[in-house]
């Protein structure tokens, strides 16, 4: 099994958390985003992975130190890591043919600005499983039209009349990836753009077409890490899923206490310093922060930061911030100072 990721984009509307980090590789709960994503796909597969092909975007920003971390990630997988480039922007389609030299055999592809909880296994019937999340709003997403034997036959955008509950979170199953390949292949070929972009749903309706079977794979739980607010809400809910698992440890023993308390769920990195402050619940510090006189509660920190006199809630705050003021709900860079 292979799992391509595209991850070329900027994330501009996490900005200014994306400025200086590529959005997948922010952390939630103490781990990137992309990170999380892969291992909660591969619990899902239940089987080995061959090969995690990541696609980035322009080496300037995806650097070496963002391959070196997703080489590890894939390691610790028992995989092996392709890191291959999309140059341009031209939608999900082309990004996925950037990795064309490792379209082949069964694969997931998922984009990686999102996070799952599920459990179901593959339809072994099915050559291709779209994963999808019962919504209560079908007309605010694209969802996928069944018929009477539960097979995908269509895939709409937002629509006005109801054709379904289940909408697509951007997370897919191909028994033979090639088969897509060869169809995304004409996508380009025959120049068909949607929005000015090839898009990855144009090489899907050929295969539906073709008679390929496609089934959905429902997730419990699909959380966004699109913006501030829904980033750090996926923080809170991811926090609470770890604690009940009680298979990370989210609290590091080197954490230090001088007058202070947390409230779980919590995740707090190595060498942090809290003194006279409380935090918690739904809270995430980053490794070597120091935190006094605070209280903070539903709040994503990350690393290397100093946050003095302060009283938070929904906040994010980047690496290497120091503040200290009396502001409540706010979201501020990396190597900010606010004194």
């Amino acid at each position: 099994m292979k799992i391509i990721v595209p991850m070329a984009g900027r994330g501009s509307r996490l900005r200014p958390h994306s400025l200086t980090i590529p959005k997948p590789l922010i952390p939630v709960a103490g781990q990137p985003i992309v990170h999380r994503l892969v291992k909660d796909i591969a619990k899902v597969l239940k089987q080995p992975i061959e090969e995690i092909a990541f696609v980035l975007g322009d080496p300037a920003w995806f650097g070496d130190d963002v391959v070196s971390s997703l080489q590890d990630l894939a390691e610790g997988l028992g995989a092996k890591a392709s890191i291959y480039r999309q140059d341009q922007p031209l939608g999900t389609g082309h990004a996925i043919m950037c990795a064309k030299p490792s379209l082949s055999g069964p694969a997931v592809i998922a984009y990686a600005d999102t996070l799952i909880r599920a459990k179901f296994d593959l339809d072994p019937n099915a050559d291709s499983v779209i994963w999808t999340k019962q919504v209560d709003n079908p007309e605010a997403y694209g969802v996928v039209k069944l018929n009477a034997n539960e097979e995908i036959v269509e895939l709409v955008e937002k629509p006005q009349d109801f054709v379904s509950n289940q909408a697509v979170i951007g997370i897919y199953y191909f028994k033979d990836v090639s088969v897509l390949k060869d169809k995304l292949q004409e996508v380009l070929e025959e120049n068909v753009m949607n929005g000015g972009e090839y898009q990855i749903n144009d090489g899907i309706k050929r295969m539906m077409a073709d008679g390929n079977v496609f089934k959905t794979g429902t997730v419990d739980e699909w959380m966004d890490c699109g913006n501030k607010a829904i980033t750090i809400e996926t923080n809170g809910k991811m926090l609470g899923f770890l604690k009940a698992d009680g298979e990370e440890q989210l609290v590091a023993p080197s954490v230090k206490l001088d007058n202070s308390k947390v409230i779980e769920p919590c995740f707090i990195g190595e060498n942090v310093v809290l003194k006279n402050t409380t935090v918690g619940p739904y809270v995430s510090i980053g490794n070597n922060s120091f935190i006094e006189n605070a209280t903070i509660k539903n709040s994503l920190i990350q690393t290397h930061t100093i946050i003095k006199n302060a009283n938070l809630d929904e906040a994010m705050i980047g690496n290497y911030v120091s503040f200290d003021g009396n502001f409540k709900a706010i979201s501020i860079g990396d190597y900010a100072v606010l004194e």
